[in-house]
């Protein structure tokens, strides 16, 4: 599986904010190779943020679910603050690109949701901290 690059200056586009839009990056683990710990993909997700907000994607709670296959394979759920978000349609890709890279996990698959909408309660506490919530 090749990785795709994604242009963050790209024009909106709403059929990539659609419910089940979803990125892929990264390749198969080889069967010897040690799988990721959750904690190191949740550190790498850290390092993403929204370029409006300056609180990184996981500490906003926009990462609903991380999953990581028996053969190194990672599946993640996310949404964003709203689907009129300018970068909705490059989020989970710059997601997938993120946890891809983290040694340790295969491919990476993201899926965009809307269900259930984010909400600031959704935020970690140093989210709200540096918000001012």
């Amino acid at each position: 599986m090749q990785q795709e690059q994604f242009d963050l200056n790209a024009p909106y586009d709403p059929a990539a904010a659609e419910e089940g839009a979803s990125a892929t990056a990264g390749t198969p683990l080889a069967e010897d190779e040690d799988k990721a710990t959750k904690d190191a993909m949740i550190e790498a997700l850290r390092t993403v943020f929204d370029p409006e907000i300056p609180v990184n994607l996981y500490d906003l709670g926009l990462i609903y679910d991380i999953e990581q296959k028996e053969n190194g394979d990672v599946g993640i759920l996310m949404t964003l603050t709203t689907p009129a978000c300018p970068v909705a349609g490059q989020m989970p890709g710059q997601v997938a690109q993120t946890v891809a890279a983290v040694d340790g996990v295969g491919a990476v698959q993201v899926t965009l949701t809307w269900n259930p909408p984010w909400t600031p309660e959704q935020m970690s506490d140093d989210a709200r901290l540096i918000l001012g919530f």
